[in-house]
């Protein structure tokens, strides 16, 4: 089982065999509000840790989805494109963003624990 890290911008990742899976914190998402529109990057797209990554827009808002990790895009959630409500449903889980061929591993160290992150929270 593969642990989560997580972002001040309150993106998450998830590392497994390598390939990184992305996507934006419930605190996050509860934020947003409804989401009503997500725009997704090309597959081959290189991105930088903090650069963006995608755009959601919400009831309240437009907002960037900053890459917590550098690296290559393998893959897009297009089922978030045409349902945009998963990502307030399952922020965590089926509503992920994009997954990342990792560039480097420490990277993914130097971000936040669960616990880590929670405490941050609280403290917003």
């Amino acid at each position: 089982m593969s642990e989560t890290r997580y972002t001040k911008d309150h993106e998450w990742v998830r590392v497994d065999g390598g390939v990184a899976t992305v996507g934006i914190t419930q605190y996050a998402a509860e934020q947003l509000g409804d989401v009503v529109f997500v725009e997704l990057p090309k597959v081959g797209k290189a991105v930088e840790k903090g650069g963006e990554a995608a755009v959601v827009e919400s009831v309240k808002a437009a907002s960037e989805v900053y890459a917590p990790i550098s690296g290559e895009i393998v893959e897009v959630n297009g089922a978030i494109e045409g349902e945009p409500a998963k990502v307030n449903a399952e922020p965590m889980g089926g509503g992920w963003f994009i997954k990342l061929k990792v560039k480097d591993a420490a990277e993914v160290s130097a971000l936040m624990t669960e616990a880590q992150y929670q405490d941050y929270v609280k403290g917003l």
